[in-house]
């Protein structure tokens, strides 16, 4: 191994935006590494913060905060290195248990990184930040919907109203993990963008469809990969190794996120694994129509990892996973219908069929799907990039009737203090009427402040079904849906329905604050179980 190391050596070192060739140099207070792709970029060697970008001549870094993990790793022991071919630049923390790694190649304006953690980081999440100059990437991803300009915070510090009546908030920029390989900031014929090529995730924690910011727009333009935060966490954090992740800059073309990092295996990364140590899981998951997603999670309290099975008979295969026992769960799109679990060894390749479990019983009628999403409701296609209090929101509660309204006139979530109650007025048959069997099963996706179903159909009213298990952090408001998914039923008492008309009337247990963050729930989909009519789905 050849390796040249420079340990807070001052080198004399002249600022230049004529690139001299791929290497590390030394100056008074930064290491600079010139990737000889067009980046050249300074880490400074006090805190391991990102001090200065410039991409084909041009500064990109911001001028009041740095880029760096979190809002900086204060005073941390910093040393570079360039290992067979490679510049390896190591940030030691010395009051938080993390150290992180940023790596470059000839020819590559990108940054490479790690992040080892041994422990819960302050204040509670786990972010890499780039702080950009917004003058030349003024674009956030998903649009505007994080451009905070003219608008002025009206819930917590971090949600706001624009004097046109919609709103922002950098949780609006945010996609499901497994969906978000690649997202990125634009200018003119430049962008810089967030990869996490193929096992990045595997050491942070909320699954497959947990969201996160992905951008900002305000001052400066900020960047986002969150491996771990508070934001509606719905498991403990992991530690090891997050990453392998990089951020890249182009001239405007959004990159694969098909990325090559087996090369960290050569260079003494604390908590890599390469490929040869991991093994897999392959086989056929069935009993999910071919109109939605079937999603294979697999999970321990070390590692997570996804999967997509084929439409077209169910195949999938995982990513090479660490090696251990984990639970394996099969969804229909974000709803969970099977589990099982699974032994992966080191080299190995391991065969597992599964087979969703979940009941299909007769039913009277269905409002949405049961597939852990709120979308094809009222305000769903809308919830994740404003607030429910936006002019482009439909109205929240309302009425509904079985066999006549659309699915987008069922509102997505309910409000104690907000919108009203939603009723439902179905017909039932004289058979169905009379069945001694009739239950209400109502879906929900998240809850806000102990938020659950209050049901009553005549004068029956169903049993509060208590409280779910508390997410401390707002939902709905900032563009979340996914919380536990709890699901309610209620055995509807006989002598209860009617032949011909009847009305259900949905609304909310709790109380929570004011308005939209009064206690609330997400509806996933709600359905009355029973001899099968007209309105039967």
């Amino acid at each position: 191994m050849r390796s040249q190391t420079f340990v807070g050596l001052a080198v004399a070192f002249t600022a230049r935006t004529v690139h001299a060739g791929f290497g590390l140099t030394s100056t008074g207070n930064s290491y600079r590494v010139d990737t000889n792709g067009g980046l050249v970029f300074d880490v400074s060697k006090t805190n391991g913060d990102i001090t200065s970008l410039q991409y084909n001549g041009v500064q990109y870094q911001g001028t009041s905060k740095m880029s760096a993990l979190n809002s900086g790793l204060g005073t941390s022991t910093v040393t570079a290195e360039t290992i067979n071919g490679y510049v390896k630049i190591t940030v030691a923390a010395k009051s938080q248990p993390v150290t992180h790694y940023f790596v470059s190649k000839a020819n590559d304006p990108t940054i490479y990184m790690g992040t080892y953690i041994t422990g819960e980081i302050n204040p509670g999440e786990l972010r890499w930040l780039a702080r950009l100059r917004r003058s030349v990437v003024p674009n956030g991803w998903h649009g505007d919907v994080a451009n905070l300009d003219g608008c002025t915070a009206f819930e917590g510090k971090d949600t706001f109203k624009c004097p046109n009546g919609q709103t922002r908030c950098k949780m609006y920029t945010s996609d499901r993990f497994i969906d978000d390989q690649v997202h990125g900031v634009t200018g003119n014929n430049v962008a810089v963008w967030m990869i996490m090529p193929g096992v990045a995730y595997e050491t942070s924690s909320g699954g497959p469809f947990m969201r996160d910011i992905n951008s900002q727009s305000g001052d400066d333009q900020e960047l986002y990969w969150y491996m771990n935060s508070g934001h509606v966490r719905t498991e403990p954090w992991r530690f090891g190794l997050m990453g392998p992740y990089a951020m890249r800059f182009t001239t405007g073309a959004k990159p694969s996120g098909d990325l090559d990092t087996s090369f960290f295996e050569s260079l003494s990364i604390q908590g890599y694994v390469p490929a040869s140590k991991r093994g897999s899981v392959s086989g056929t998951a069935t009993g999910v129509p071919s109109t939605f997603q079937t999603v294979l999670h697999w999970y321990n309290n070390a590692s997570q990892y996804w999967a997509i099975a084929s439409p077209n008979g169910g195949n999938y295969t995982s990513p090479l996973m660490k090696p251990g026992t984990y639970t394996m769960k099969m969804y229909r799109g974000e709803y969970p219908v099977a589990q099982d679990t699974v032994t992966i060894t080191a080299g190995g390749k391991t065969s597992k069929n599964i087979a969703s479990t979940d009941p299909n019983p007769s039913v009277m009628w269905r409002i949405g799907n049961f597939d852990g999403q709120p979308f094809e409701l009222k305000n769903g296609d809308k919830i994740e990039r404003m607030h429910p209090s936006d002019v482009r929101m439909g109205t929240w509660g309302g009425s509904y009737t079985v066999g006549k309204s659309t699915q987008k006139e069922f509102p997505m979530a309910l409000f104690s203090k907000q919108g009203g109650t939603a009723t439902v007025t179905f017909k039932l048959s004289k058979e169905q009427a009379a069945s001694d069997n009739a239950v209400l099963r109502v879906g929900t996706t998240l809850s806000f402040k102990g938020g659950r179903p209050s049901v009553k159909i005549g004068s029956w009213t169903g049993k509060d079904p208590g409280a779910p298990k508390l997410i401390d952090s707002r939902g709905v408001t900032r563009g979340a849906y996914r919380g536990y998914g709890e699901v309610y039923t209620w055995k509807v008492p006989a002598g209860t329905l009617r032949e011909g008309d009847n009305t259900l009337t949905l609304g909310v247990f709790g109380s929570g604050d004011a308005a939209f963050l009064s206690a609330n729930y997400i509806v996933d989909a709600i359905e009355l179980q029973g001899p099968k009519g007209a309105d039967s789905p």
